[in-house]
Formats: C-alpha cells, sequence, structure tokens
C-alpha cells in the first residue's frame, strides 16, 4: 500500500526538514498550478516520470519553465533513449496518480527502482513546492530537506545544469 500524505509528513518531521502545506483543487498540469498558486513564493517545478529503453526509471526534477529536450537529457545523464512511463508503471513503482509526480514519492519506491534528477538551477532557489503525494496541495521545503528526504530513500541524486 503506497504511503499516505501523514506518512510523508511523519518522515519529513523525523527528519527534521521543515515544511509548510497549502490547500488547493487538484492541478493537472504546470499551467494549472500557476493559475491556481497566485503568490506562493518559492521555486515550482515540472516533474517528469520517465522510463529509458533498457527499462531504467528516472524521476527528472526541473524549474516549470525549462524545456526539456529528452534526447539532450539522455546525453547528460547517460541513459538509454528516454520517454514517458505509463502510468501504470508511475501507479505501481511511485505510488501515485498521474498529475501527482513529485520527488516526495521516492517514498513508495521501496526497491529503489527510480534514478533522480534536480535541475542545478532550481537547487539554489529558498524554498521548493512540490505535491505532497497528490496535487491537491504544495507543501514548500528547502533544498537542503529536499536533499534529506531523498537520502532518507536511499538515494543520491543527481544534479544537472540543463
Amino acid at each position: 500500500m503506497p504511503a499516505t500524505e501523514d506518512d510523508l509528513f511523519a518522515r519529513l518531521h523525523q527528519l527534521g526538514v521543515s515544511t509548510e502545506t497549502h490547500r488547493h483543487p487538484p492541478v493537472f498540469t504546470v499551467a494549472e498550478a500557476q493559475e491556481l498558486r497566485g503568490a506562493l513564493p518559492g521555486q515550482h517545478s515540472k516533474n517528469l516520470f520517465l522510463k529509458d529503453k533498457k527499462g531504467g526509471l528516472w524521476l527528472v526534477v526541473a524549474d516549470e519553465d525549462r524545456i526539456v529536450d529528452l534526447k539532450a537529457l539522455r546525453r547528460l545523464i547517460g541513459s538509454a533513449t528516454l520517454s514517458f512511463a505509463s502510468a501504470q508503471t508511475l501507479r505501481a513503482v511511485l505510488g501515485v496518480e498521474p498529475g501527482s509526480v513529485t520527488p516526495f514519492a521516492l517514498i513508495n519506491d521501496a526497491e529503489g527502482a527510480v534514478r533522480v534528477v534536480l535541475d542545478a538551477g532550481m537547487m539554489v532557489a529558498d524554498i521548493l513546492n512540490f505535491h505532497p503525494l497528490a496535487n491537491t496541495a504544495t507543501t514548500a521545503v528547502s533544498p537542503d530537506g529536499l536533499m534529506a528526504f531523498i537520502r532518507s530513500c536511499g538515494r543520491e541524486p543527481l544534479i544537472i545544469a540543463f
């Protein structure tokens, strides 16, 4: 059974990571989130769940305005040809629905199947915003807090300049 929002917040609390969560109607795209959030401070992201031709899984977390060229990304991260993973794979591995992809979903990847790629430009912000496992809220966290969480999931993210 996938982790709940309460499980996520308990993990973050246990790690000493401060968060602030804002509730809102569901959003499915960056454009919808931009319209809805108003003046919510911090860096907002796009989160891409990708599969490479050899079956490797990748979670790419980038500035919401970043253009992500999958061919160029493939060369940067040293993967096989990349495409979007299916909704079925997303649910099975990260335990979230389409529109709710978030680095916080790594809490559900007990097998350690997903490799994480972070946008270096995004990681210099004071506040980063992500869905807390569902697209009905946005949780603010520091870059250090995000890194502590990702490492608690057994990952060392690849931080790249796109």
